[in-house]
C-alpha cells in the first residue's frame, strides 16, 4: 500500500530568534485505496498552508513573551535553560519594562529580588543600585556580555528602549565575566535585527515637561534573508523634579545581521548617545549642631544653572559572530570598542557654615573614557546515553583608558533664606590630570554536565591578569600595578519530573584594588566568596517560575585605615552579607501576569580598623526589601486590549554611614498604568510612587559629620501614544 505524504514547512515568524521546522505526515488514506488503488498510488504531494511556531520565549538574548523568560546567556555564556543555573538569576522581560514606568536602568530592575535601585536617589550620572547589599552600579553592568563599566566618572549611561531584556546573576561572577564585584552582574541585552518586519513608532508627554519620540524599525533587507536590520531612535527634552535641572537625550542604535547559512551569523552592532543631564543633590538635615536648618523642599538645589552640568557624549562600535562546524563544535567572537567624553561640573553642598549659610564645594571633571573588549569562544557539545556535556573555553581581552583632569576648590556659599542663582563661578583649579590605562585577560573554561537527564553538574575556573598604568602629568611620574587571580566555581542540581530544581553553589570574584600602602607595597585584589543553595521551580500546570535561596558572601581585603598612618590604608577590611531571597513571576489564566519578590539581608562589616565599625551594618543596606506588580488584560469582551497594572515596593531602613549614626527611615512606593491596544495603535499612562511619598534614598554625614540627605523620586507620570505598522 501506498500513503499520501503531505509536507508542511513552518517558517518561524515572530520578533525573537526564529527556527525553520519540518513536520511530515504520513497518512494511508484507506478509503481511497477500497475504492481505486491505481488512483491513490498516483495521489500527487500536498502542499499545506504554513503553520508558524514562535519560539521567542526560549530565546535566551530575545524579548521573550510575557514576563517569563526560559533560557538565559548571561548565566553560562551559553544558552541554558534559568532552571539549570546553579546560581540565582532574575530576567526583566521586554513586556515588563513596556508595562511599567522604565525611564532609566534603575526602573527596569526596581522590582527584582536582590537589588536595591536608586540607592543615591535622582542622580542621572550613572547608572546606580545594590546586588545583595553590594554598591556596585555602575561598576557591574555589561551589555550583551562585554563590560560596559564606568571609568572614573564615565558612566555609559544605558537607554532602556534599546534593550530587549536585563538580566541580573546576582553573586560573585568572575570566572565567566573576570574582575567584578563581589554581588553580581547586570546584563543589558540589546535589540537586534528581525526575520520579519517591524516597524513602531512612539510619542509621549510626562512629568517636569518632558517629551519624547521613538523609533524602532527591522526586517529583512533581501528576500532570501540573508540580510537583516534593526534601527532604533529616540528623542527626549525635559526636567527632572529639581530646580534648573535638564533631561535631555539623543539615542540611535542601527544594527545588521549577515547569516548566509544556518550554522554562520555575524551581527553588526552600534549606538550613538548624546545626554544633557544632572548630578544629584545633598541637603543638609537639621542636627544639634544646627537645628534650625528648614525642610528643603524636593525641588531646592544647592547648585547653580550657570555652573553645574553633565554632558556626555558616548557611542559604541562591535559585532558578534557565530559558526557551527557541526551539532558538536561552534566558535564565536564578541566585540565592541566604546568612549564617552564627559564634561562634568558641579557646585555642591559641603557644610553649614551657620544656620543660615550653606558651605558649598566646586568640582569638574573634563575626560575621554575608552572600553575596548574581546572575547573569544570554542564550544563542544557531547551527548551519550546517558549524559549530555558542554564545554565552554575562552579568552577575553579589556582594555580601558580615562584621559582628563578633575578640578576641586571651596565654591561660593549659599544664603539659604535668600538664595540667589545663577551667578558666575571660577573654575576650581586642577588637582589631577593623568591617563590611565587597565589591560586585563583572562583564560577561562566552564564544563556543565547532566546526567540521566536529572544530575546537573557545572565546574568553572578563570586565570587573570592585569595590569595598570598611569601617567600623572603634574607631578610627571608613572606608576605601574600588576596583579593575577584566580577565580572558581562549583553548582550542583537535580531537575525533578515535576519541575523542581534543587541547587548548591560555591563561586568567587575579585577585583583589583589600585593604590599603595604606607611602605609602598601595591594592594592585592579584593576577594569575594559566596556559598548559595537554593530551589528553582517551573509548575507544569501554569506558566510561571519560583525561586527560593539562601547565601553567604564574604569580601576581604578591604581598604580601612592604616592605623600606624592615617594618611595610608591597609588591607584588613571584611564584610559578610547573609540573606534570603523569593522571587516569583507568573502569567497565569484569564490574563494574569504577576512578580513578586522578597529579600532578607543580613550585612555585617566583620573587620575595620575605624573604631566601633566592627559589628555594625554597612552603609545603604536595608534589611528587608519586598515587591508585588500585577496586571491584567482583557482579553474578550467590550473591554478587550484594555490593560491594567499596579504595583508596590517596600525599601527597609537603612544607615547612610558605617558608624550607624545616621539612620535612613524605610519608605514604600505605589506604581499603576493603563494602556489600550487596539489595530496596531496603544495609548498607555504610567505612574511611579502614585501617591508623591516623600522620602530620602539614603543620607550621608558631611564635611563636619553632621547629616545630610538625598531625596528619592517623586510622582512621575507618562502618557505614551504608540502604533505599529
Amino acid at each position: 500500500m501506498r500513503g499520501c505524504r503531505a509536507v508542511i514547512w513552518s517558517d518561524v515568524s515572530s520578533t525573537g530568534y526564529k527556527h525553520r521546522a519540518r513536520l511530515l505526515m504520513t497518512t494511508s488514506i484507506a478509503g481511497l485505496l477500497m475504492a481505486n488503488v491505481a488512483a491513490a498510488q498516483e495521489a500527487p504531494t500536498i502542499q499545506l498552508n504554513t503553520i508558524v511556531i514562535d519560539s521567542s520565549d526560549t530565546s535566551p538574548i530575545g524579548p521573550d513573551k510575557g514576563y517569563i523568560a526560559k533560557n538565559t546567556m548571561t548565566g553560562a555564556k551559553t544558552d541554558t535553560p534559568i532552571r539549570e543555573i546553579p546560581q540565582s538569576i532574575s530576567v526583566v522581560t521586554r513586556e515588563q519594562m513596556d508595562d511599567r514606568f522604565s525611564e532609566q536602568i534603575e526602573d527596569t530592575i526596581a522590582y527584582t529580588s536582590g537589588v536595591t535601585a536608586s540607592p543615591w536617589g535622582v542622580d542621572d550620572r550613572f547608572d546606580q543600585f545594590l546586588i545583595r547589599g553590594f554598591d556596585i552600579g555602575p561598576y557591574a553592568v555589561f551589555r550583551d556580555g562585554l563590560p560596559q563599566k564606568a571609568i572614573d566618572f564615565s558612566g555609559f549611561k544605558a537607554e532602556p528602549y534599546g534593550l530587549e531584556r536585563v538580566e541580573v546573576l546576582k553573586g560573585p561572577a568572575s570566572v565567566l565575566y573576570g574582575s567584578n564585584e563581589v554581588g553580581g552582574i547586570v546584563n543589558l541585552v540589546t535589540k537586534r535585527p528581525t526575520k520579519d518586519p517591524l516597524y513602531s513608532a512612539y510619542a509621549s508627554y510626562g512629568s517636569f515637561n518632558t517629551y519624547e519620540v521613538g523609533i524602532d524599525a527591522g526586517g529583512p533587507l533581501d528576500k532570501e534573508g540573508v540580510w537583516t536590520y534593526r534601527l532604533t531612535g529616540l528623542f527626549r527634552d525635559g526636567e527632572t523634579q529639581t530646580d534648573f535641572s535638564r533631561n535631555n537625550r539623543v539615542f540611535i542604535a542601527p544594527a545588521i545581521t549577515w547569516s548566509p547559512s544556518a550554522d554562520t551569523s555575524l551581527t553588526i552592532l552600534a549606538n550613538y548617545q548624546w545626554d544633557e543631564l544632572t548630578p544629584n543633590t545633598f541637603l543638609p538635615i537639621a542636627n544639634p549642631a544646627f537645628p534650625n536648618i528648614p525642610k528643603f523642599s524636593r525641588s531646592f538645589t544647592a547648585s547653580d544653572p550657570n555652573f553645574d552640568r553633565f554632558d556626555a557624549d558616548h557611542g559604541s562600535i562591535g559585532y558578534e559572530f557565530e559558526h557551527s562546524f557541526n551539532e558538536s563544535w561552534k566558535i564565536w567572537q564578541n566585540l565592541r570598542y566604546s568612549q564617552q567624553d564627559t564634561d562634568y561640573r558641579h557646585l555642591y553642598y559641603s557644610s553649614m557654615i551657620d544656620d543660615d549659610t550653606m558651605g558649598r564645594t566646586a568640582f569638574t571633571v573634563d575626560e575621554t573614557a575608552t572600553l575596548f573588549s574581546v572575547d573569544n569562544g570554542v564550544q563542544y557539545d557531547y551527548e551519550g546515553k546517558r549524559i549530555k556535556n558542554t564545554l565552554l573555553m575562552g579568552l577575553s581581552y579589556d582594555r580601558q583608558t580615562v584621559d582628563g583632569q578633575n578640578g576641586f576648590d571651596t565654591g561660593p556659599s549659599l544664603d539659604i533664606d535668600d538664595p540667589v542663582f545663577g551667578i558666575d563661578v571660577a573654575s576650581p583649579p586642577i588637582y589631577l590630570d593623568r591617563r590611565q590605562t587597565i589591560d586585563q585577560v583572562g583564560l577561562y573554561a566552564q564544563t556543565q554536565t547532566k546526567v540521566d537527564d536529572h544530575w546537573l553538574l557545572t565546574l568553572g575556573g578563570r586565570q587573570s591578569w592585569v595590569e595598570d598604568k598611569t601617567h600623572d602629568r603634574l607631578s610627571g611620574t608613572t606608576s605601574e600595578q600588576s596583579d593575577s587571580a584566580f577565580s572558581g566555581k562549583v553548582g550542583l542540581g537535580y531537575l525533578f519530573d515535576n519541575g523542581m530544581t534543587p541547587y548548591v553553589s560555591y563561586s568567587e570574584s575579585f577585583t583589583p584594588t589600585i593604590g599603595q600602602g604606607s611602605t609602598g607595597q601595591t594592594f592585592s585584589p579584593s576577594e569575594g566568596q559566596q556559598y548559595e543553595a537554593g530551589v528553582k521551580y517551573e509548575p507544569d500546570f501554569f506558566p510561571g517560575t519560583v525561586t527560593g535561596s539562601v547565601f553567604e558572601i564574604t569580601k576581604s581585603n578591604v581598604l580601612t585605615p592604616d592605623p600606624n598612618d592615617p594618611n595610608f590604608q591597609v588591607q584588613t577590611g571584611e564584610v559578610r552579607h547573609r540573606g534570603f531571597e523569593l522571587e516569583a513571576i507568573v502569567n497565569l489564566f484569564h490574563g494574569i501576569s504577576l512578580t513578586g519578590s522578597y529579600t532578607y539581608l543580613d550585612a555585617e562589616i566583620t573587620s575595620s580598623n575605624v573604631e566601633g565599625e566592627t559589628g555594625n551594618r554597612p552603609a545603604l543596606v536595608p534589611e528587608h526589601q519586598a515587591s508585588l506588580w500585577a496586571k491584567y488584560t482583557f482579553e474578550t469582551g467590550v473591554l478587550e486590549g484594555l490593560n491594567v497594572g499596579s504595583g508596590v515596593r517596600y525599601v527597609g531602613s537603612s544607615f547612610g554611614d558605617n558608624a550607624n549614626q545616621i539612620k535612613v527611615d524605610d519608605y514604600t512606593l505605589v506604581d499603576a498604568a493603563i494602556s489600550y491596544e487596539k489595530n496596531g495603535w496603544k495609548g498607555s499612562l504610567k505612574a511611579s510612587n502614585v501617591f508623591d511619598k516623600e522620602y530620602y534614598s539614603t543620607c550621608a554625614g558631611d564635611n563636619d559629620g553632621n547629616p545630610m540627605c538625598i531625596y528619592g523620586e517623586g510622582r512621575a507620570v507618562k502618557a505614551t501614544l504608540s502604533a505599529k505598522f
